[in-house]
C-alpha cells in the first residue's frame, strides 16, 4: 500500500470518529423522538410539556407499584415509568420517583403500619389474587396509587380506574391511557399557589351544607367554597370562577335572577341542577306513597332562553338502582327486600366528552327530561347524560306508590330510548332581561346591563339528587355518605367523578380535560379462538420446527456427499 492512500485512509478514521463524537455531543443536548404508534401514546400533549416547563421546583412521586403482582398491573407500572420518564425531560429533571412496594417487608406488623398510613393518606386498596410457588392462590392487597410532593405538600392519586362494567384489562387500559391527566392534574393542584373561588347558592331551598358536603370537601382540593347567598347584590358572584346552584325548591326572586344572568353574561360559569318535578322523599319512606308535582322554581324562561327546557315529568327507566322494600304484613317483624324501582334510572354517560368518558353509571333520584330549544347558532349543545334504551315519561301530578315494585315491567311501555337528562352548553348566550324594565330590580342603583355574553360555559342538569349526598342524622350530629354511595348495594357509583369533571371543564382555560378523551387501543386476542385452535397451534409449534431442521440437515448432507463423492 502507498503512502498516499495509507495517509487518506487514516484521515478518513479520523473524520469518521471526529463526526460521531460531535454528533453524539450535539444530541446530547437535543431531545427527539419519534412516536410510531396510532394513538401517539408516548407523545405528551402541549399543557402537560408547558406545566411540567414551568416547575420551579422538584416534585417527587412515590408510586406504590412494585414487587410481584399480576401481569396487569406490571404493564401498568412499566407505563407509568415510560411517563413519568417523559416527564423528566420536559420538567429539566424536577419530576423525581421512585417505586415502592408496600408489602416488602417480612414483618406483618411492619405492612399493617404501611397499609394504614397508605389509607390514611388516600390511597385506595385493591384486592388482588397472586400464585404462590407450590402452585395455589394467596389473596393480597395492593395500592395502586401515588403520593406525589411538592414544596411539603403532599397529595394522594389513585391511578386505578375501576368500573364494574368493565373487564380487569379494560379497566387497566383506561387506567393506564389517563396517566397523563392523573398526573398533571395533581402537579397543578400541589403548584397553585392561590385557589380559585366557587360558589354554592344559597336562599331558594338549595341542598344545604350537608347534603352537598361530599362534593364541597372534594372541590375544596381545587377551590375556596363559599355559601353564597344572592339579595339581589349585584356584586355577589363577581369573586367567583364557577357557580353552583343545586336544587332550588322556592322561586327565585327576578332580581336574584338578574344577578345571575349578568354573571353569565360576563363570562361567569354556571352549573345548574334543578328539579322541574318535586317528590318527597320522606313522605315516602314513611308511608306507601306520595305526591309528585311541579317544582316552582321559576327559572324556567331563564334557561329556556339559554337553550334548553327542563319539562315537568318523571321518567321511568328499567335500568334503574335497587331499593329495601318491606315485605312484611302489619303486625309483623320488618322483612326488606331489595327491589328495582324505576323512579332510581342509573344514567349511561355520552363517551364521546371529556366530562363523562369512561365513567361508572350515574344514579339519580325522580329525574325529568332536558329538550335542547332556541335557535342561537352560536350556541353550542351536547347531551352529557341519558336514560337506557328502556324507559318512559310521565307527566305530573303523579301519585308514586311503593306497590309499583311488585308490579311486572312491561316492555313494551318502556318504549323511549336515550332521554337527555344532562347538557353542556358553550358558546355567546342572550340574556333573559333583554328588552326588560330594570330599575324595580337594581334597587335604582346604575350598573352596566349586557344584552350577550362573552363565549362562555353552563351545564344543566334536570335532578340535583345527582349533586346529594345522603345524610343520616344521628344524636351526635349528621353522617354525610359519600356521594355515589349506595349502602344497599355496596357499590360506589360515578356521580362524584362526573360532578367534579363538569366544574373542572367549566373552569378548564389550558386544555387540560381534553387529556381524557385519549384512547389507547387495547389489542387482546380473542380466548375463545385461542381455546378452539389451541391443540393445533401446539401440534404446529411441536412439528414444524422439527420438520425444518431434519429437511435441512437432509440437504445438507445431500450437498456434503456430492461434493465430496466426485
Amino acid at each position: 500500500m502507498s503512502k498516499s492512500v495509507k495517509n487518506r485512509n487514516i484521515v478518513q478514521l479520523i473524520i469518521a470518529v471526529a463526526s460521531v463524537i460531535i454528533i453524539s455531543y450535539i444530541s446530547s443536548f437535543i431531545y427527539w423522538r419519534i412516536d410510531l404508534t396510532s394513538e401517539k401514546r408516548y407523545t405528551l400533549s402541549e399543557v402537560s410539556k408547558n406545566t411540567l416547563k414551568d416547575l420551579k421546583d422538584v416534585v417527587y412521586v412515590k408510586v406504590y407499584l412494585d414487587g410481584d403482582m399480576p401481569i396487569g398491573f406490571k404493564r401498568m407500572q412499566k407505563s407509568l415509568k415510560e411517563t413519568l420518564d417523559e416527564f423528566r425531560i420536559y420538567s429539566g429533571e424536577n419530576i423525581q420517583y421512585e417505586f415502592i412496594n408496600p408489602s416488602e417487608s417480612t414483618n406483618q406488623k411492619v405492612r399493617d403500619a404501611i397499609f394504614k398510613d397508605l389509607i390514611d393518606k388516600g390511597l385506595e386498596p385493591t384486592n388482588i389474587q397472586v400464585r404462590d410457588k407450590e402452585g395455589g392462590n394467596t389473596q393480597r392487597m395492593l395500592y395502586p396509587g401515588a403520593i406525589i410532593s411538592f414544596k411539603g405538600k403532599d397529595i394522594p392519586v389513585n391511578l386505578l380506574h375501576n368500573n364494574p362494567a368493565l373487564s380487569g384489562d379494560e379497566n387497566i387500559n383506561l387506567s393506564i391511557q389517563n396517566f397523563e391527566f392523573y398526573l398533571i392534574d395533581a402537579i397543578l393542584k400541589l403548584s397553585t399557589e392561590k385557589l380559585p373561588k366557587l360558589a354554592f347558592i344559597l336562599g331558594h331551598g338549595e341542598l344545604d351544607q350537608y347534603e352537598s358536603g361530599d362534593i364541597d370537601k372534594k372541590l375544596s382540593e381545587y377551590y375556596d367554597t363559599y355559601r353564597v347567598e344572592i339579595n339581589g347584590d349585584f356584586k355577589a358572584l363577581d369573586p367567583y370562577n364557577v357557580v353552583i346552584i343545586a336544587g332550588p325548591q322556592q322561586p327565585m326572586p327576578e332580581a336574584d335572577k338578574l344577578v345571575v344572568d349578568q354573571y353569565i353574561m360576563r363570562g361567569g360559569k354556571v352549573l345548574w341542577f334543578v328539579d322541574p318535578v318535586a317528590v318527597n322523599i320522606d313522605s315516602l319512606s314513611q308511608g306507601a306513597s306520595t305526591l309528585a308535582y311541579i317544582n316552582q322554581h321559576n327559572l324556567d324562561d331563564q334557561l329556556f332562553r339559554y337553550g334548553v327546557r327542563l319539562n315537568p315529568s318523571l321518567i321511568q327507566d328499567a335500568q334503574c338502582a335497587i331499593i329495601p322494600v318491606n315485605t312484611s304484613l302489619p303486625g309483623q317483624s320488618s322483612h326488606f327486600v331489595a327491589s328495582p324501582w324505576v323512579y332510581y334510572p342509573l344514567m349511561s354517560a355520552s363517551g364521546n366528552s371529556p366530562i363523562t368518558r369512561n365513567l361508572n353509571m350515574i344514579r339519580a333520584q325522580f329525574i325529568s327530561p332536558i329538550d335542547t330549544v332556541g335557535g342561537n347558532s352560536s350556541v353550542k349543545k351536547a347531551v352529557l347524560l341519558t336514560s337506557s334504551r328502556y324507559s318512559r315519561t310521565l307527566n305530573v301530578p303523579l301519585l308514586v306508590n311503593l306497590a309499583e315494585v311488585s308490579r311486572r315491567l312491561n316492555e313494551r311501555e318502556f318504549n323511549r330510548s336515550n332521554i337527555p337528562v344532562a347538557v353542556l352548553l358553550e358558546g355567546n348566550f342572550e340574556s333573559v332581561f333583554q328588552n326588560r324594565p330594570l330599575s324595580k330590580y337594581n334597587h335604582e342603583h346604575p350598573f352596566e346591563f349586557k344584552p350577550s355574553s362573552v363565549f362562555t360555559k353552563m351545564i344543566v342538569v334536570s335532578d340535583a339528587d345527582i349533586i346529594r349526598n345522603e345524610v343520616r342524622r344521628r344524636p351526635d350530629g349528621a353522617y354525610v355518605s359519600p356521594l355515589g354511595y349506595d349502602r344497599y348495594t355496596k357499590q360506589t357509583f360515578g356521580n362524584k367523578d362526573l360532578v367534579i369533571n363538569m366544574v373542572k371543564y367549566l373552569d378548564d382555560n389550558i386544555g387540560l380535560m381534553n387529556l381524557r378523551t385519549r384512547d389507547f387501543k387495547l389489542r387482546m386476542l380473542d380466548k375463545q379462538k385461542i381455546s378452539e385452535s389451541r391443540f393445533a397451534w401446539q401440534l404446529f409449534n411441536l412439528v414444524v420446527p422439527s420438520a425444518l431442521l431434519i429437511f435441512g440437515g437432509l440437504i445438507w448432507l445431500y450437498f456434503r456427499k456430492r461434493k465430496f463423492t466426485r
